[in-house]
């Protein structure tokens, strides 16, 4: 996301701001071609930003030993030890992201499975503001990018295949005429005014068809703080080559930011950014407000019906309402980025999110809860920076979970494990 005007990552309480304290960072204007000089070393025990000067441009042959050796960062008494395996994207990851794909600086990384089966079976991974060269202008600024990888071995990273343009399992959709240049997957919808970016959320398969909850951001505010037209969900049924967005998905925020029919519907504002998990043949979402302040929220689908919003029932704290304006929070603020996802080794759902505390995670036995209290699994002191959505890996197995965690000095995307 681009919306982070400097580098203390704030989240944002009712009436005031806290800010994660972040170490040997330096100020900056803009994040993704706004690098410090980053590094770990091979034995080190954290990742060490040190005071270089802004502005530096990402040297494409800068390769630290990031990735190739997991590094310990904190042990959690109460979770267990988190230990950093690879950068995905960016100068520091061994998938050369620069050359190969166009891309220095990316966010997030929402994986997800496919559904499919045999060698078709892959992991997709929905990233949000993403840019390529820093020294031309526009710094090659996309919304929104996919990658892909069928790599199941986290043990030592996670490989993106090279991109193929119309091979709908390569390593990214890409340009016909720039072939090594990942394009935006989710284009605006011209539905709304001002709308600065598109960015995922939440994805997941539902047989082959794939499915990405997004939002329009209307404009940026302080850190931790930004504003919404509308979440809305795209789908693609060639395996994330190409989009489409029905118009019926769209959950417009207030009565302003869309054109036309998208009329806002109370509680709408609880559900602009979201998060996945299925169960018995119903999709259960939850959802937040714009920003990183609000609570969270639940609503649930039958599987065959994720399109059509006059589905969804919104759970009151008691049982299941037709209107969001009812649903009740099931977990409090602040919640910033989300992941949910069933995990066999405890027998729990289990969610992951940053709040003032860092990287967080509850338990609980039923997708509505009632949920544990927030358990603290890295702190911002373990990799300061400013970290940020930490999302859960479905190729996760047995006690080691795998997550994604975007770094906002660094403008890009880490995968981290735990053991349970």
């Amino acid at each position: 996301m681009r919306h982070l005007t400097r580098l203390s990552l704030a989240l944002a309480t009712v009436g005031s701001s806290i800010a994660l304290p972040l170490l040997a960072t330096p100020a900056a204007t803009a994040a993704p071609c706004n690098y410090g000089a980053m590094s770990m070393s091979a034995t080190g025990s954290e990742i060490v930003i040190p005071n270089a000067p802004i502005g530096r441009k990402p040297s494409y042959a800068d390769r630290s030993m990031l990735g190739k050796k997991p590094q310990p960062l904190v042990s959690s008494e109460a979770i267990g030890p988190v230990t950093f395996v690879q950068w995905l994207g960016g100068r520091n990851s061994p998938n050369n992201t620069a050359q190969r794909f166009g891309v220095t600086g990316a966010d997030l990384g929402i994986p997800w499975d496919n559904g499919q089966a045999g060698s078709n079976r892959e992991t997709l991974y929905a990233f949000g503001d993403t840019f390529g060269n820093c020294s031309v202008s526009g710094q090659e600024w996309r919304n929104n990018i996919l990658f892909r990888s069928a790599d199941a071995n986290l043990a030592d990273g996670i490989a993106i295949p090279n991109p193929a343009y119309g091979d709908i399992y390569a390593g990214s959709p890409v340009l016909q005429s720039r072939t090594n240049f990942s394009k935006q997957i989710i284009p605006k919808l011209g539905i709304a005014s001002p709308e600065v970016t598109i960015i995922p959320t939440a994805a997941i398969s539902i047989g082959n068809t794939q499915y990405i909850n997004f939002m329009s951001v209307r404009q940026w505010g302080q850190p931790g703080s930004w504003t919404t037209n509308y979440a809305a969900i795209a789908f693609s049924s060639d395996n994330g080559e190409t989009w489409s967005v029905p118009l019926k998905t769209v959950r417009a925020n207030t009565s302003m930011g869309t054109r036309g029919t998208y009329k806002y519907a109370y509680g709408n504002e609880k559900f602009q950014m979201n998060a996945y998990v299925r169960k018995d043949g119903y999709l259960y979402q939850y959802g937040t407000p714009n920003g990183r302040s609000g609570a969270a929220y639940l609503a649930r689908v039958p599987e065959n019906a994720i399109l059509d919003l006059t589905q969804y029932r919104y759970w009151t704290g008691s049982a299941w309402s037709t209107s969001p304006r009812y649903a009740r929070a099931v977990f409090g603020a602040p919640v910033s980025e989300l992941s949910v996802a069933w995990n066999p080794y405890l027998g729990k759902f289990i969610t992951m999110y940053t709040n003032n505390s860092g990287v967080v995670m509850r338990t609980a036995t039923n997708p509505q809860g009632p949920w544990s209290s927030a358990t603290t699994i890295l702190s911002p002191e373990a990799i300061p920076g400013g970290i940020y959505a930490p999302y859960i890996h479905p190729w996760s197995s047995g006690n080691t979970l795998y997550f994604t965690l975007s770094l906002w000095s660094e403008y890009n995307v880490m995968l981290l494990k735990m053991t349970l």
